[in-house]
């Protein structure tokens, strides 16, 4: 993206200098010889051709490529996804069919790890389609409640038996981007259980338009907290992780028009706050 944008502003940039050179000739043209209707027409339809051919050439090098690897990668995107889904939908049928027949209670219990891992793997291929469509496309934004989702994705990390949780929440519908907004709380409650001692309970508020994840884990101090959004930055290196959570979700919190607030101090723990006000409906 970064990349695209470099483009389009060199091609600007060479296309106004360019026509900046050719209007200050043209213009030394009239001045040197006696200006008249017809030299003017002339001079006119010249610089006319000229901006249209040169804006031709430069959006043709520079779009035309993209567009074409653009549809190329889409095509196969699309087969390989279409191909991913299909072992999935398999496993998911005949493990519920599988569940009918059996009766043995160790049976299935590997069936249920059987179910879980799938469950795991489909919310891992809706990323993964989530992700190759946002290179691609602008992301529709849908209606969804807050708190149907925090308490969905809540109990997938009680699935890891480590922090107790505390839920204090209220219906509150929101029109964004929803797999975006699921992986972003997902990172902050991933964060809140890494920095945390595993006894500690994370406490999860929904209330007058402020999401808030907090724990009691190690907290920052000031120089932690300026840098908290960079990417690959981690306060505590020896901890898991390639220091992307935060910057992932400032990122999210940006592209939504979210208001992100981090209070943290050594030793008590830290409360990162989101104001949906503006993405409320």
């Amino acid at each position: 993206m970064l990349s695209r944008k470099k483009e389009i502003i060199f091609a600007t940039v060479i296309y106004f200098v360019t026509m900046f050179t050719l209007l200050t000739a043209v213009y030394r043209f009239l001045e040197t010889w006696k200006s008249n209707d017809l030299n003017f027409f002339i001079a006119g339809a010249l610089v006319l051709l000229v901006a249209i051919g040169w804006g031709y050439v430069l959006s043709t090098l520079i779009f035309a490529p993209k567009k074409q690897m653009e549809d190329t990668l889409t095509s196969l995107t699309n087969d390989i996804i279409h191909e991913l889904n299909i072992p999935l939908s398999t496993i998911k049928a005949n493990t519920a069919m599988l569940k009918k027949t059996m009766e043995d209670e160790k049976s299935l219990k590997r069936l249920k790890r059987i179910e879980d891992a799938s469950v795991r793997l489909k919310k891992l291929y809706d990323e993964l389609v989530y992700s190759i469509h946002k290179e691609m496309h602008t992301i529709e934004k849908e209606l969804f409640d807050i708190q149907a989702l925090v308490e969905e994705r809540v109990e997938v990390f009680k699935e890891q038996k480590r922090n107790p949780f505390e839920l204090i929440l209220e219906p509150y519908k929101i029109e964004a981007d929803k797999i975006g907004f699921e992986q972003m709380f997902d990172n902050l409650v991933s964060n809140a259980m890494k920095y945390s001692p595993k006894d500690t309970p994370i406490r999860v508020t929904l209330n007058n338009h402020i999401l808030s994840v907090e724990d009691e884990g190690v907290g920052m101090g000031t120089t932690e907290l300026l840098r908290v959004h960079e990417r690959y930055y981690q306060a505590d290196d020896k901890k898991d992780g390639k220091g992307l959570g935060l910057a992932l979700v400032k990122a999210y919190c940006d592209e939504a028009g979210l208001e992100i607030h981090i209070k943290s101090q050594k030793g008590v723990g830290t409360r990162l706050s989101l104001n949906l006000s503006k993405v409320h409906v």
